[in-house]
């Protein structure tokens, strides 16, 4: 355990622990316009919620570089896998190939229409293409950011069991 393993894995560890939060905040907001709506949260959203908020409690346990930390590597390899699976959960949702994700059924009938706050609209002034475009980044950034917090997680993994 030299000192650049060290800091590399406190670097991973912030990587993981600013993604986890990024999730958890966008997330959080989702939830917030359905419950305004008085809807139900898909468990889709529920389990990506969870795993995020795990992974904040365990990042910021981890990102002291102690001994212990370094013989955490199951746990990095058990939340990379989580986190792939929330990733898979979430882009999984169109008919094709998940990779035009805003423009899925599941996304219009849920993400757009709720974040875009449709609910409060007569249906028929909605069209698609004004659901299509509501929180559209927003999505694509909680993708994102599930991707990169995935991908920090396996690499301080094998960091870890390397050292």
């Amino acid at each position: 355990m030299g000192t650049g393993s060290k800091i590399v894995s406190v670097l991973f560890r912030l990587g993981e622990l600013c993604s986890a939060i990024i999730v958890v905040a966008l997330l959080g907001r989702s939830f917030y316009l359905i419950n305004i709506a008085n809807a139900s949260a898909n468990g889709r959203l529920v389990y990506a919620e969870v795993i995020s908020a795990l992974e904040i409690i365990f990042s910021v346990v981890l990102i002291i570089p102690a001994k212990y930390s370094f013989y955490a590597f199951p746990i990095d390899i058990i939340f990379f896998i989580c986190s792939i699976v929330a990733f898979a959960l979430l882009t999984d949702v169109s008919t094709g190939a998940g990779l035009h994700s805003c423009t899925s059924a599941w996304y219009y009938n849920y993400w757009g229409f709720y974040w875009g706050r449709f609910w409060r609209v007569p249906r028929v002034t909605v069209t698609a293409t004004t659901i299509g475009s509501a929180g559209c980044g927003t999505w694509r950034a909680i993708l994102a950011f599930l991707f990169i917090g995935a991908m920090s997680w396996m690499l301080s993994g094998i960091l870890v069991s390397s050292a």
